[in-house]
């Protein structure tokens, strides 16, 4: 099952949200929230508020615990771009460029890890198995 979030018109440029959703893609929920919470970006605290709603909507829409949760994908847009014109010399004007961003999450549910037997342990096993 896939628990969907979305953050539209972040007024931050994709460019700059990616590095931080880059750094979570793949991970757990609990891995993810401990590095959004140390990381110094700006966009860390936008991205970190999505995860939260995320799995708020995974516990009251799926009754579904946080700690099977990871984070399946999440891909950052572009979103419309504000334009704006900056005065420059002899009356003419410089365009700039406002870019905003659309983040989408996607949350996934692991299957609990079995408890797997190392080779130590097999080996102790055949040897009392033959006593």
């Amino acid at each position: 099952m896939e628990i969907t979030a979305h953050l539209r018109n972040y007024r931050q440029a994709p460019r700059k949200v990616r590095l931080i959703t880059d750094l979570i893609r793949g991970k757990s929920v609990a891995e993810a929230l401990l590095q959004l919470d140390v990381t110094i970006k700006r966009a860390s605290s936008p991205v970190r508020k999505l995860l939260l709603s995320a799995v708020a909507n995974a516990k009251h829409n799926h009754q579904k615990s946080n700690e099977l949760l990871f984070i399946k994908s999440i891909v950052v847009n572009e979103g419309p771009v504000l334009k704006r014109m900056r005065p420059r010399a002899r009356g003419s004007g410089a365009p700039i460029h406002k870019h905003t961003s659309h983040v989408s999450l996607v949350l996934g549910e692991q299957e609990p890890k079995e408890a797997r037997s190392t080779k130590y342990e097999a080996r102790n096993k055949s040897k009392k198995e033959n006593v």
